[in-house]
């Protein structure tokens, strides 16, 4: 008997879903090394790392291959200015990350979704129903429960996490309009590039002379940061983003367990109860995306 016409879609989904969830455990891998090498050496330094890795690792591997195809862009411009956009939203949260528990940044960096719906009304002139604004609203509510603004429970660190949050949006937003008009591939290196190109002028000045044991750790936050993703990149060549986006929420599972295991850190009460608030909105808005698009 000849398999069913749809299973190949199926099992490709599955593969994509599979990969989309090893990209963000190699993502949390990175961040617990962030949160670790930032002891040592300005978060700036650690953020030129991230970049200057990764384009070494772009230039090896795919340089030879696609030669000036690599660097061609329709949108110069906006390639930079989404650039600039993760580049903020990197500086943000490995910054935060010094000071802050790595499941609480990871819980409150949650929110990211919430501010795309926002920004999607007022740059991308799209319609949102009253019951994604509730979710939204929500959403906010989850983000204020673990913040308790005016108690000073919190780090004031955490405050940068959600300015990471609203860059990484924007960065979705920008990232939207290059979608169909270059490669994901060329997207990758502009990526490195503006990064290494700026950070490189600003680590200089924050500079501390890493020994072997340093270069090897900031060297692994680029290529791990490269590495991702590319795997992200392959994930959505099996499966689109939207099916792949609610499984990006595993993020908060790994958190807690390297936030324990490294760093002896469990979040509290509160930010449990505020990320289960953050994400319980933020699958709905998934979904009446998903039935949005459907009608």
């Amino acid at each position: 008997m000849s398999a069913p016409s749809n299973a190949l879609p199926i099992t490709q989904s599955y593969q994509g879903i599979l990969l989309y969830c090893t990209a963000i455990f190699l993502f949390v891998c990175m961040d617990s090394i962030v949160k670790y090498t930032a002891q040592f050496y300005d978060p700036s330094q650690v953020v030129w790392a991230r970049y200057f890795f990764h384009m070494v690792l772009m230039t090896l591997f795919l340089a030879p291959s696609q030669g000036m195809k690599l660097i061609r862009t329709s949108n110069l411009k906006l390639q930079v200015f989404r650039s600039m956009l993760l580049l903020g939203a990197t500086i943000c949260f490995f910054t935060a990350l010094k000071y802050v528990p790595l499941a609480d940044a990871g819980a409150m960096g949650s929110t990211s979704p919430l501010f795309v719906t926002v920004l999607s009304v007022l740059i991308l002139k799209e319609k949102v129903s009253f019951r994604r604004w509730s979710a939204v609203i929500i959403g906010f509510m989850g983000a204020l429960i673990i913040l308790r603004p005016g108690l000073g429970i919190v780090h004031p660190a955490m405050f940068l996490v959600v300015g990471m949050s609203v860059f990484y949006a924007s960065y979705q937003i920008a990232t939207r309009k290059l979608a169909g008009i270059d490669s994901s591939v060329t997207t990758l290196f502009y990526t490195a590039l503006v990064g290494t190109v700026v950070m490189s002028i600003v680590a200089p000045f924050v500079w501390t002379a890493p020994d072997a044991k340093g270069w090897g750790l900031l060297a692994v936050i680029g290529l791990i940061g490269g590495v991702s993703h590319f795997v992200i990149i392959k994930a959505f060549s099996y499966t689109s983003a939207s099916t792949a986006a609610p499984f990006s929420y595993t993020q908060l599972v790994w958190t807690a367990i390297f936030g324990y295991f490294a760093f002896g850190d469990l979040p509290d009460q509160y930010t449990i109860l505020g990320a289960i608030v953050i994400v319980a909105s933020g699958l709905y808005i998934l979904y009446r995306e998903r039935v949005r698009k459907q009608t």
